[in-house]
């Protein structure tokens, strides 16, 4: 049983979490930047259907990626290597979530809806959502979105619509958080495939 948070209640301990279904901590609340800021904080995140309340998770273990040990594939460095894109960061974060919500072969609905958008966009004027962006001939051909706090970036969702486009900002994403010394953490199994960048991305 999980409890039902109301408006000004504090999420329960992660260890609260259950084990089946992995991480599913609480339901309720809303998706208000302070509510959000407070999840990120605690290693929680929402997830959730359309129709479905709030819900709050804190999976164990999720996928980490430690920047500094990762390496590219070959194949990725000669594609990062020909320079036929620009990558941009922020410029386009409305259009990068809306992207990634949009449906992908052999996936029914999904978790980003109207509201996840228009709450991560608020969270995005914040300051705290950001997203980088591959642009090749002038369009958007990829990209990624997430959450920083503190020294963790927290990799939501992704998208390509050109062959290598999103793994282009990924690795750039990557290099930044190197230079910052920051850490990238997938919120989600299978939300943001991190481990497809490189073999260092580990359960943590």
């Amino acid at each position: 049983m999980i409890p039902w948070l109301g408006a000004h209640d504090p999420f329960p301990p992660v260890e609260h979490a259950l084990a089946e279904p992995n991480g599913l901590l609480a339901a309720g609340a809303d998706l208000a930047v302070p509510r959000l800021l407070a999840a990120y904080r605690q290693g929680i995140f929402p997830w959730y259907g359309e129709g479905q309340p709030v819900l709050w998770w804190s999976p164990d273990p999720r996928m980490v990626l430690f920047p500094d040990e990762c390496k590219l594939s070959r194949s990725l460095r000669r594609r990062i290597a020909r320079r036929d894109y620009e990558v941009r960061a922020d410029s386009a974060f409305d259009a990068v979530i809306r992207c990634c919500a949009a449906p992908r072969p052999g996936q029914e609905g999904t978790w980003i809806t109207e509201d996840m958008i228009a709450a991560y966009n608020a969270l995005h004027r914040a300051g705290h959502a950001h997203c980088v962006e591959t642009w090749v001939g002038g369009a958007l051909a990829g990209g990624l979105y997430g959450v920083a706090i503190g020294r963790m970036f927290y990799g939501e969702s992704m998208f390509t619509d050109v062959s290598d486009a999103s793994k282009i900002a990924l690795a750039h994403l990557v290099r930044q958080l190197e230079r910052w010394r920051r850490i990238l953490r997938a919120s989600a199994p299978g939300r943001f495939r991190a481990s497809n960048l490189c073999e260092s991305s580990q359960p943590w």
